[in-house]
Formats: structure tokens, sequence, C-alpha cells
């Protein structure tokens, strides 16, 4: 049964409803987690929906918003920092991979099955990765489903405790005026782009066609327009009601033992990651705040906004998760087969 245009209309507003609540109760990132929960509760009472345009919007929005930061002196800040972009992606994938025997005894799975549950790939890198590698889709999906669920919760007020007192001045720049019609091109030109990314296959088109162009378009210093946060907040509605429709009644309650091990496996793969963001940033002089971001085990889109949220260098945490996305589907593979022949997984 197609849900109803009022299904529609009273999933988007419970979900403003709740981003309105939680930014007058001064939550970090509150209007994603505001509009995640609002959907969510909702869900356990009555059907909810959310259109299939709202994510790819948001994510066109985000991609605008995230490329302003982009200018030529935080695009060479970003460069000379790539050497730790990489390694800090490697050590990721290497925690994922340690987190892997935790999350197989708790689950009875395969090693093989936990690992692409585990890693932080992304959750459509890495339902893609497992299918291609004979691994069933369906676990690895809840798995990294439910740790980017973990991390939004988590991270944001953790980090919102003393991101603000980051060094990140070398990955900050300042905002342009909005001019709107101007913005209103940038907009076609977005979504002109993100359908043309999207024909080639690669993961999450409506954020990166509309972020390149406006990196281009930065880094040139010919960006036309500053990009409003209404629609940074908008973006941050639809994100958080795109997630919260998942945690259904269904979804909550099925597989108890696989969703415990999730949320278990998350939390001491977070923990690891913000260790070792934690001793990177301060081996690198990098702002230590940022990096624990950067390394954190959530996905893109989220930890952009999360980023953008608590003011922290919004280049270099993209500049993270962008690495760890490329490098995942080149090395996770290998990864996985290395460690198998060096017996780390049963």
């Amino acid at each position: 049964m197609q849900p109803t245009i009022t299904t529609h209309l009273i999933t988007l507003i419970t979900a403003t409803a709740g981003g309105a609540l939680f930014t007058l109760a001064h939550v970090p990132l509150a209007w994603m987690i505001g509009a995640l929960f609002a959907t969510a509760a909702l869900a356990w009472f009555r059907p909810v929906a959310v259109h299939g345009v709202v994510r790819p919007v948001a994510l066109i929005m985000l991609g605008l918003g995230l490329g302003q930061t982009f200018s030529g002196p935080v695009m060479e800040a970003v460069a000379g920092a790539m050497p730790v972009l990489v390694l800090a992606a490697l050590l990721s994938i290497l925690a994922g991979l340690a987190v892997v025997p935790f999350f197989t005894r708790m689950t009875g799975m395969d090693s093989r099955t936990g690992y692409f549950a585990s890693v932080p790939g992304g959750v459509v890198v890495m339902a893609v990765l497992a299918q291609r590698e004979g691994v069933a889709m369906a676990p690895v999906t809840l798995a990294q489903t439910i740790r980017v669920l973990v991390v939004v919760l988590t991270f944001p007020l953790v980090l919102g405790f003393f991101a603000h007192h980051a060094d990140d001045a070398a990955f900050s720049t300042a905002r342009l005026p909005v001019q709107p019609l101007w913005l209103g091109v940038m907009m076609l030109g977005a979504l002109a782009a993100a359908l043309l990314m999207r024909r080639t296959g690669v993961a999450n088109p409506w954020m990166l066609g509309p972020f390149g162009l406006t990196i281009a378009l930065a880094a040139t210093e010919n960006l036309p327009s500053g990009v409003p946060n209404i629609m940074v907040i908008m973006a941050q509605i639809g994100m958080g009601t795109a997630l919260g429709q998942r945690l259904t009644r269904d979804f909550l309650l099925r597989s108890h033992r696989l969703a415990w091990a999730s949320v278990l496996s998350s939390l001491a793969l977070s923990l690891l990651c913000s260790i070792l963001g934690l001793a990177l940033g301060w081996a690198t002089g990098l702002p230590q705040a940022a990096v624990v971001l950067g390394m954190a085990p959530g996905g893109m889109p989220e930890m952009a906004l999360t980023a953008k949220a608590l003011d922290l260098a919004v280049p270099l945490v993209l500049g993270f998760h962008l690495t760890r996305t490329v490098l995942c589907n080149f090395l996770v593979g290998p990864v996985y087969r290395a460690a198998k022949a060096l017996r780390l997984l049963a």
C-alpha cells in the first residue's frame, strides 16, 4: 500500500518540530538528531513516509553548503595534510578489522560477513563491496546502518564540549553574501552535476556532484554566491528524517542478537577510532577535534553535517572521509584477504 500525502506531511512536520525542539534545548546537530528522534518515535505509533526525493535534495543542498568552504588557501591546507588523511583511512580500516572477532563472537556469523559489517566504509559502499564478494547484504546493511546511528548520536554530544576550541583557522574561510539569482543558477548547476555523476555509478552522486562543482568555483575564487544557512538546516532535517524512518518497530525488534552486536561493536570501534584520532592530531599538530571527527566511523554526509554544526574544520573533516571512501573501494578486499592469509581472522 502506497503511503498517502497526509502520511508524508505528518512525517515531515513531526521531524521539523523535533529539530526545533532539540535546537531550543541546545543539542549539538539539533536539526538532524531532533528530526531523527521525532521520526523514529512517530514510526512506533503510526506509519511514516519520506518521499524518495527528500534525501537527494538534502544531499544536493549539503554538497553546495560544504563546497563553499574550500577556498584556494583551504585547498592548499587540505592537500598538505594528504599523507595524514591516507594514514587515517588505513588506520580506520584496520580498526574495523580489529573489532571483527568481537562482532563475530556475539553474532555467530562468519568472519567475512563480520568484516564487511565492521569496516567503516559507508553503508552504501560496504553493501556494494559485500555483494561483489558474495556476502549477504542484509546483515551488512543492518550493521552498517546501526553503526551510523550510533556515531550520529554520540560524537556530536561528546565533541560539543570542546569542538569550538579547536585551532582550525587554516581550514576556515569567510562566507560570501547570498545572491539569490546566482544561488538559483548554482542549484541548477548542482542538479546537473549530480545527474551527470549518477551516470558514472559512483556512490553518493547527489552530494559529490554539487560538492565538486562548488569546490571548483570556490577554489578558483569564482563562487558567485554564498549558500544560506537555512539550506544546511533543511539538509539536516532531510537527513535526520531519512535515518529516522528506518527505526521502525520491526527494524528494532528483529535480529536482536545482530542489533546488540552492532551497537556494542560500533561503540568499541568509535572508542578505538577516537583514541587513534587524538593521537594522530597530537602527532601532526592538526586540530584534534577535527581529526577525531574525520576518523569517526560514521557516514560522510552525517559527519560533514556534524562538522558544520560544531563549527569545526569542515574541509579537513571532509578530506578524511572522502579519502577513506576512495581507499575503501580499493583496499577493503585486499586487506581482508591479507588478514585471512596471516590468520588474523578465523
